[in-house]
């Protein structure tokens, strides 16, 4: 073997195991997932917590969905570099619901990061004899949108008041 053709063999070996602590996954910053939902994490604390907003695509009622806020924890980094987190969106603008999500935030070879969570929904019911139907489970997998420096969701919310409103 040339000693080019080596050269670029122990490159790309070298790449291949680039370990977790080179690839650091941050939380903070515009998120959009598998259902077309965008979360915004704007705050994210040297203690690990953080605070942002939803815009949710999926509505319980098929209403227009407003941004909601969320709030939330991770694990301190440790030497993995890949947090594990949870947090809980509020959606009472438009909904008598709570959602809780836990995850980990991974990034892969080429360096794309990716949140792969795991949520309880809880929707409000008017008796204990509907309590088998309140609780909903689902998964759903984050990935980064680029985006300009700036709060974007308000910019990117729909306008539930000019859809909702009667015409005069």
């Amino acid at each position: 073997m040339g000693g080019g053709a080596f050269i670029l063999v122990l490159a790309v070996a070298l790449a291949e195991s680039v370990a977790p602590t080179e690839r650091k996954c941050q939380l903070n910053g515009l998120w959009r997932n598998d259902q077309d939902s965008l979360m915004e994490i704007s705050v994210l604390r040297d203690n690990g917590d953080f605070q942002g907003q939803y815009l949710t695509r999926v509505t319980l009622s098929g209403g227009c969905a407003q941004i909601s806020p969320l709030r939330g924890a991770q694990q301190q980094l440790g030497e993995e570099g890949w947090p594990t987190f949870a947090f809980t969106v509020r959606w009472d603008k438009f909904s008598n619901a709570t959602t809780a999500f836990v995850g980990q935030c991974f990034v892969d070879a080429g360096g794309k990061e990716m949140l792969s969570t795991m949520w309880l929904l809880r929707e409000a019911v008017g008796s204990l004899e509907e309590d088998w139907k309140a609780t909903r489970v689902g998964r759903n997998v984050f990935t980064r949108k680029r985006t300009t420096k700036g709060k974007i969701l308000p910019n990117l919310s729909p306008l539930c008041e000019a859809v909702s409103s009667p015409a005069p």
